[in-house]
Parts: C-alpha cells; structure tokens; sequence
C-alpha cells in the first residue's frame, strides 16, 4: 500500500505540467489551488502528525525539518507560485536536485506515516498530491521560458515524481524506533511548506475566496479522519 500510495504521488508532479500545458490553465486561479494545499498541509500537520511524533521529546526534529527545507528553498530558489508570473527562480540541475530530495523524503513519510497508523500515511498521502500540483504546475511554467520543449519538461516532472517511491522502498531500512523522529521531520518540512510556500504564494494579495480555501483545505485531514 505504500508504494502505491507513493505511485499515486507521482501522478501529481506529472499532472502540474499536464494542467499548465492546458489552454484552459489560463482561466484557473492557481491562488485557490494553493489556499486549499496549505490549508491540507498545516492541518495534517497539527492534527496527524505532532500528536503522533511524540512532540515532548522530538520538538528538535519538528525544528530540524522546518529549517532544513527553508535552506533547500532558498539554495533552488524554486517554490509554488500562485501568479502566472513568478519574480526570481531559477531552473537547473540544483533545482530538480532539490525537488528530488523533497520528493524522497514526502516518499519515507508516506510509507512511515501508513506503517505507524494507515489514516497517517493517506493524509500525508494527500498532502503531497495537493502541495506538489503547483509545484508541478511552477517547474512546467519555469522550464517553458526557459525555452525547454515538452518532453524534457515532463521528462524532469516524471524523474522528479518517481522519487516518491525511491523514498517509500528507502523507509523499509528505517528501525521502528525512529518512525516518531520522522514524522516529526516531515511535520516540520510540512509546516514551513505550508505556511512560508503556499500560503504566502497565495496571498500575495487578499482574496476572501483564498482565505475560504485555505479554511476549507483545512477541515480535509479532519474530515478525513473521520471516515479512515
């Protein structure tokens, strides 16, 4: 079920580039998409994942991921983008680099996160699918002026997608005593994802529908919960 579940998450770095090449992506709001994303990603966060990462004990692991991923970010320089113009990026092999490490590391959490509670691993699960469509979406849009033509563009979506499976078979070598430390870790890429990268992107201005997505996108894991 992991890998599986890592599969599905491959399918959305592929399907960012697949909606961007889209005539019809010039009338979606990309804000929206990136409300409900950070919305899903602190929620799971909060309510999945701190409470299963022994937060009294690993607090430093919560902190280790949050400004690990800040360092990532602003070594590629490449993050979510809410406008159709994006100000300063920059495409290359540091930044599919970067995708990639992010990419293995959401992987070890979703296979983690199914082994330690199955509710844990879809959340997290779904998680990665609503903050990597953007993501996907901001790669195509990057690739494209910088003059790539589509097949290498998808081609760098899809190599960055298959890492989520190379992160779930990797989790196989982690001891079940350190599956607390982990989720810890991925909670902490997981609030500096949402917080700092896709709810920042998405209110670059105020927007009330954006800020009813973000709520919305919240009340998803708890919902969720509900029903796993």
């Amino acid at each position: 079920m992991p890998l599986l579940l890592s599969l599905i998450a491959t399918l959305s770095d592929i399907m960012g580039g697949v909606l961007f090449m889209r005539p019809i992506f010039s009338k979606i709001d990309n804000r929206y998409i990136l409300g409900i994303a950070s919305g899903i990603v602190i929620s799971a966060s909060f309510f999945e994942l701190l409470p299963e990462a022994n937060i009294e004990t690993n607090s430093q692991y919560v902190a280790l991921g949050f400004f690990l991923f800040y360092l990532v970010e602003k070594i590629v320089m490449l993050h979510s983008c809410g406008e159709k113009e994006c100000d300063t990026h920059s495409v290359g092999w540091v930044a599919a680099f970067g995708m990639a490490t992010d990419n293995i590391i959401d992987g070890v959490g979703i296979a983690v996160g199914y082994f330690t509670a199955p509710k844990i691993g879809f959340v997290i699960t779904l998680a990665v699918i609503l903050h990597e469509i953007p993501q996907g979406i901001t790669t195509a849009m990057l690739m494209k002026k910088a003059n790539f033509k589509p097949k290498y563009i998808f081609l760098t979506l899809f190599m960055a997608g298959i890492m989520y499976p190379v992160g779930a078979y990797l989790s196989r070598f982690i001891p079940h005593e350190f599956y607390k430390i982990t989720i810890a870790f991925v909670a902490g890429t997981f609030l500096y994802i949402g917080t700092s990268d896709l709810l920042t992107e998405a209110h670059r201005t105020f927007n009330i529908k954006v800020v009813l997505s973000v709520l919305a996108g919240a009340l998803i894991p708890l919902l969720l919960e509900t029903l796993v």
